[in-house]
């Protein structure tokens, strides 16, 4: 990229650049953009694309594998699209920026890449019918109009990986039918995931190919304002359980912190979790980059009777990124066992 397109970037993203100490923003009012409301019903495949009226966006994929070595491995891709104004322009006037993030993990390393794009130039963007969202040469692709198979692919300096997903059940709305609140004041998002990916493919990691299959789990968000003006950051987990059931759940923390999930069965069933059903309580600490961070969590679901501890594959799993956090995979022990994914932010 040559200095007069780096510094045009650079002006584009200065405004959430200068914001990346703390996620305290995603709480600020921004009535220019549009606001999730509950009565919106989610359709595929149109919602896989960009809904430029809001201010905020990601599709996300995490998948916990097992390499041909015998050893565990966690995959994350993430590209995010943010609207600087509420309007947008076409080439160098798109007032949307667009950042990818990747990592992979093991349990001695974690090693991750970032990506910036402005808007309107080709660099970054999502096509839909059949999906293709990309940054770069960084892919996340469904082969079909259905997304009965997809392939992701990134790589950084000493990393990469190419995995070919096949979906096992329906895609699934979070929340209260893809309504998903996130403070008792009514911020809310858009949202829903696919947790019945399966993966294989191969991974590089300092220069060694290695084989891995395992599961994965997609999931896509929109909003102009995810979290109340009190709330310091979010605890999320993503949980495949040995039943074949999967959990997502968080607490947003703040003055009061706010909890809520949602329980899938193996057929894809889905059942909200009250936020009194959810307990989650930190049991051990990691300091990373200075900060003390809740590496270790015990988990309950009051009504499932489910009461787990998790495990970091790798408690250093910290994205030094332009926003910087927590996310890596886990393991689960107690009333049943499983792996999953575990994202924390503000800390």
């Amino acid at each position: 990229m040559n200095a007069r397109l780096f510094a045009l970037l650079l002006l584009a993203l200065a405004p959430i650049t200068a914001r990346a100490a703390d996620y305290s923003w995603l709480g600020a009012a921004a009535p220019e953009f549009a606001l999730p409301k509950p009565d919106t019903p989610i359709l595929f495949p149109q919602d896989h694309a960009a809904h430029p009226a809001f201010r905020t966006e990601w599709w996300y994929l995490t998948a916990n594998l097992t390499g041909d070595d015998g050893q565990a491995y966690g995959a994350q891709w993430t590209l995010f699209r943010y609207a600087l104004e509420a309007r947008d322009g076409a080439g160098w006037d798109s007032r949307t920026a667009w950042m990818g993030h990747a990592a992979l993990t093991s349990a001695t390393e974690h090693v991750f890449a970032q990506s910036m794009a402005r808007g309107g130039v080709g660099q970054a963007g999502v096509d839909n019918a059949p999906f293709h969202a990309f940054i770069d040469d960084w892919f996340f692709d469904a082969r079909d109009a259905d997304f009965s198979t997809g392939a992701l692919h990134a790589r950084g300096p000493r990393f990469a990986y190419t995995l070919t997903l096949t979906r096992h059940g329906p895609f699934v709305l979070q929340g209260d039918k893809g309504y998903s609140r996130k403070a008792g004041e009514g911020q809310a998002s858009h949202y829903y995931s696919q947790p019945f990916f399966t993966a294989d493919g191969t991974l590089t990691l300092d220069g060694k190919d290695i084989h891995v299959t395992g599961r994965a789990w997609m999931d896509r968000e929109w909003s102009s304002q995810t979290m109340a003006p009190d709330q310091k950051g979010w605890d999320w987990f993503s949980l495949h359980l040995a039943s074949g059931d999967h959990v997502m759940l968080f607490r947003q923390r703040g003055a009061h912190d706010y909890r809520s999930g949602n329980w899938i069965a193996p057929d894809g069933g889905v059942t909200q979790l009250a936020g009194d059903d959810i307990v989650v309580e930190p049991l051990a600490q990691t300091i990373i980059d200075e900060r003390n961070l809740p590496t270790r969590w015990r988990v309950q679901v009051k009504s499932r009777s489910l009461d787990i501890e998790t495990a970091p594959l790798n408690p250093k799993s910290w994205m030094g990124t332009s926003f910087p956090y927590w996310e890596g995979p886990i393991t689960l022990s107690g009333s049943t066992t499983g792996a999953g994914y575990l994202e924390m932010t503000g800390y």
